[in-house]
């Protein structure tokens, strides 16, 4: 079984996720049903239909939540401190080209949320960027074309 690299705040956050869709979701959708079946006819009720395929959707997350759960292999990236970028870092970069300065921390693939600046280790910025220390260079292909980035600094927070 491959064990996936987590943080320790993406390992919590998916426990709370799988606390929650078993304790709260869950009993939830099964009164939906229960209310639903006792308006009669199942063939035509819509509340039926919806609330049986919520009821697929959170039994399908539970059974995905637990089976990362089970394969996560939570790292301290606190306890990782170092000057070259590794999973775990936050890595302030510039864009060569415009100037723009961003932050992203590298983590792991199932925790992954480019709005809260979180990139996965298997994006090909943080491929490009692993072993990398601050002053150097980089160039990552996107589906845009070649991109230079200057790591500005990496840090381990």
């Amino acid at each position: 079984m491959e064990k996936i690299p987590v943080t320790a705040g993406g390992f919590s956050r998916m426990e709370a996720e799988l606390k929650m869709l078993k304790s709260v979701e869950r009993p939830a959708v099964i009164k939906a049903i229960a209310e639903a079946r006792a308006h009669g006819d199942l063939s035509e009720n819509a509340e039926y239909s919806a609330a049986r395929e919520k009821q697929g959707f959170i039994e399908g997350r539970i059974k995905e939540l637990e089976d990362k759960v089970s394969r996560a292999d939570v790292i301290d990236i606190v306890s990782l401190k170092s000057d070259v970028v590794k999973f775990g870092a936050t890595v302030t970069l510039t864009d060569d080209d415009s100037g723009e300065e961003n932050t992203y921390q590298i983590v792991g693939e199932y925790e992954a949320d480019l709005k809260a600046k979180k990139i996965s280790i298997t994006a090909p910025l943080a491929r490009a960027l692993i072993g990398k220390k601050a002053g150097a260079s980089v160039e990552v292909n996107t589906p845009k074309g070649s991109k230079s980035y200057e790591v500005l600094k990496v840090q381990y927070i």
